[in-house]
């Protein structure tokens, strides 16, 4: 767990994206790590404070009224300064500019943030080439288990598969899954606990922090709406249904989602397209990043324990779905490769949940099935995309419950989930 959480005797976690906050530190003047509340920023924001580069948090009452009373005035005089909820206080980005601007130094300012600030015009155009921003998610399986996180380098560089090591499956996947990645969930000894906690979690967000981003005239429906997208979960997005069910406009519908995408509770996965595959699927497919959180809202934690028996089999595959891509965007988070994500759906239904593309061109495909068992059939999609990309096409995975890797050919695998945090090397290992 991160330091503040510790509990005695408990080893602290590392995170990997701190080597990109570190790097960026010394040749950057402003570097921001935004991600959902509760994932660890601040822990990780303090191992930078000093008495050269103090901590100041904005959720202290009296903080963010001084900073948005006079947003310049905060400002003049930090030649240094780790400054937390940033988004609370937005004006406070454009008096950082003009600060940096004066004293260009790499390393003045490290923000948090639990918003997407580049969504708002005055973050991405004022501090655009003075800024570097860092991705921090809930817990990633490979942080946790203390291996190298490093699949998709692995297979972008040709090294293939890693060893399987000792896989998840059954029971033990499913309690993976709904335990999530939040560090305060995780140390909730049962389902129940955890779930409380959610819950309450997700009560804060959209009482305060929705209110901080965005003028809503009916706050009333976010939780309502939240509850229908955890319902929706892995499948296309559609805010005509979603405004329908609520009774709003298609537009507002789409605004309200957006801003719970900006909240780092879900995200849009966009849809892949190539002129060598017409009648290709042009819509969104919708993902929550934690699947803790995700099986909270959804009502259903303790009874897929049992996912054996119907109905909630029913909700499994689905959840299972979202795990895979919460946990590929956390291996994307430090990466050094710039990669896309998108997913692939034909009008056949022919899919691949995941196509993660390189600056290159090139791609891996990543499809889950929630079964034991993977037949020749269920590599339709991944085969369409292979004959779609080429020579460019790196691998294509079906990721399943199971404990060992089947192949079907040099570049088309199954294998089982927890390949996603299995590593042929250590993290520190040279």
């Amino acid at each position: 767990m991160p330091a503040d959480m510790l509990r005695p005797n408990e080893p602290e976690i590392r995170r990997f994206v701190q080597a990109k906050v570190a790097t960026a530190l010394e040749d950057t003047r402003v570097v921001l790590i935004v991600g959902p509340r509760q994932a660890g920023k601040t822990t990780l924001a303090r191992t930078y404070v000093s008495p050269a580069r103090p901590y100041i948090t904005l959720d202290d009452s009296a903080t963010l009224a001084a900073a948005r009373a006079d947003p310049t005035g905060f400002v003049r005089g930090l030649s240094q300064a780790v400054i937390d909820e940033v988004q609370r206080a937005p004006d406070l980005l454009l008096a950082i500019k003009e600060s940096v601007d004066k004293d260009p130094r790499p390393g003045r300012f490290l923000l948090t943030g639990s918003t997407n600030l580049m969504a708002m015009p005055v973050v991405a155009d004022s501090l655009a080439g003075r800024l570097e921003v860092v991705t921090l998610l809930p817990f990633a399986q490979a942080e946790l288990a203390g291996t190298s996180g490093d699949l998709l380098e692995r297979l972008f560089d040709g090294q293939g598969l890693p060893d399987v090591g000792r896989p998840e499956v059954g029971d033990a996947l499913v309690d993976v899954v709904l335990k999530g990645g939040y560090p305060e969930a995780l140390r909730r000894a049962t389902v129940g606990r955890r779930q409380a906690w959610l819950q309450d979690y997700v009560a804060l967000i959209l009482d305060r922090d929705v209110r901080d981003i965005a003028h809503i005239d009916q706050l009333d429906r976010m939780p309502r709406l939240l509850n229908m997208l955890a319902a929706h979960a892995g499948q296309l997005v559609n805010h005509s249904s979603y405004g329908a069910a609520l009774g709003l406009t298609s537009p507002t519908a789409q605004k309200y989602v957006g801003i719970l995408e900006r909240l780092f509770l879900l995200r849009q996965i966009p849809p892949w397209s190539s002129h060598a595959i017409s009648r290709l699927t042009k819509t969104p497919k919708l993902h929550f990043l934690d699947t803790g959180l995700l099986a909270a809202l959804r009502g259903h934690p303790a009874n897929l324990l049992r996912k054996d028996t119907s109905p909630e089999r029913l909700h499994w595959g689905p959840l299972l779905e979202n795990f895979v891509v919460s946990e590929v965007l956390k291996l994307i988070t430090w990466s050094d490769r710039r990669l896309r994500v998108s997913h692939f759906r034909s009008k056949n239904q022919d899919e691949v949940d995941l196509v993660i593309e390189d600056q290159q061109g090139r791609v891996i495909g990543i499809e889950v099935k929630a079964s034991a068992t993977v037949r020749s059939a269920d590599l339709r999609g991944l085969r369409q995309l292979q004959a779609a990309v080429g020579d460019k096409f790196v691998q294509g995975l079906v990721l399943h419950d199971h404990d060992r890797i089947t192949p079907f050919d040099a570049h088309l695998h199954a294998g089982p989930v927890s390949l996603l945090w299995s590593s042929a090397r250590r993290p520190d290992a040279n």
